[in-house]
């Protein structure tokens, strides 16, 4: 994330932290896909992720004015929206659920219809990949994190993080290249 959406979201934070429900609204809609997307990678059903997202934002109202400031919104965001979906997992509300690889459907003609099964090939793919990968690669890729951000967020070392996502999009490649050619 660049300065200008740092400095905005602590704007945000500030006045939604005092009350304001106009700046929670905001904060909410511009962080709301990258929760979403998290949770959906995590669980791999939109019930379940809209159920996450639904309580993430609960959480972040209710703890927004505990909220320290001393890591970027984005990481907090993140920290809790991880630690919610692990929650839902625990109390065995939701299981996540992950795709088997003689699920994927490879792009067959060269039009729109392309775009949309080669999204729903990488939502397969991520599925596939171990949890920790599956994190660092969404704290990265979605919330937009830097790998410090991330590595902060996941309490392992920024050397992990690089890692786990370096891991992560090798095995991406390996299997959206094989589905391609399926």
């Amino acid at each position: 994330m660049d300065r200008t959406g740092v400095t905005e979201d602590s704007q945000l934070v500030a006045s939604a932290a005092a009350g304001d429900e106009r700046a929670f609204e905001a904060l909410v809609r511009a962080h709301i896909d990258a929760v979403y997307g998290h949770a959906l990678r995590f669980f791999g059903d939109p019930q379940a992720a809209e159920d996450a997202t639904q309580e993430v934002f609960v959480k972040v109202y209710r703890s927004l004015p505990g909220f320290d400031g001393r890591s970027a919104f984005s990481t907090w965001l993140f920290r809790v929206t991880r630690n919610v979906c692990l929650d839902m997992v625990r109390a065995q509300k939701r299981v996540p659920l992950p795709a088997e690889l003689s699920d994927f459907d490879p792009p067959r003609s060269e039009d729109a219809a392309d775009l949309v099964a080669l999204s729903d090939a990488v939502e397969k793919a991520i599925a596939t990949l171990p949890p920790e990968e599956r994190e660092a690669l969404g704290a990265i890729a979605v919330f937009d994190l830097s790998y410090e951000q991330a590595a902060e967020a996941l309490g392992v070392p920024v050397g992990t993080v690089k890692s786990r996502v370096f891991r992560a999009r090798k095995a991406l490649a390996v299997l959206l290249t094989a589905t391609e050619e399926a």
